[in-house]
């Protein structure tokens, strides 16, 4: 049976766009994330990964820090990317379409030579995240006013 979404990286015309309406919906409007932190001077060297539905829709999205950007997110490490942003829309949320674009983010990092992909998971995702490999380390810390944990999965 084949699944009703396509992840793939954001590179076509109005992808980077999608994505970010992505983000406004579930970040901004939903969790209170003020805009201006939402969006910051990282995404233009992101690599942007964007879940799309059978109709073209933008159903989520996430994205890849690498080089000097990964570096000063996860301690210095340049060989370790960051994943970040990761979104699904209300509507499309079950649909596995939250692991499909973790995936999609760490065979990007993979195709740009990173050996690992750390992220701030905020820390009602843990389990998420532990479920696709990823292990916590260090303390809890707010960004954003909500509380998060690191995290790593080596590729």
């Amino acid at each position: 049976m084949s699944t009703p979404y396509v992840v793939r990286e954001a590179v076509e015309p109005g992808d980077r766009e999608a994505c970010f309406a992505v983000r406004k919906e579930v970040f901004v409007a939903e969790q209170g994330v003020p805009e201006n932190l939402e969006y910051d001077a990282h995404d233009s060297g992101a690599v942007h990964v964007l879940a799309l539905g059978e109709d073209g829709t933008a159903l989520g999205t996430g994205r890849l820090l690498h080089g000097e950007a990964a570096a000063a997110k996860n301690g210095g490490d340049a060989s370790a990317g960051a994943l970040g942003r990761l979104a699904v829309m209300r509507r499309a949320r079950g649909l596995g379409i939250g692991a499909a674009l973790v995936r999609g983010v760490e065979e990007a990092a993979r195709a740009r030579g990173l050996t690992a992909v750390d992220l701030h998971a905020q820390t009602h995702a843990l389990g998420f995240y532990g479920r696709l490999g990823y292990e916590a380390y260090g303390p809890e810390f707010l960004d954003a006013g909500m509380p998060h944990r690191a995290m790593r999965r080596v590729l």
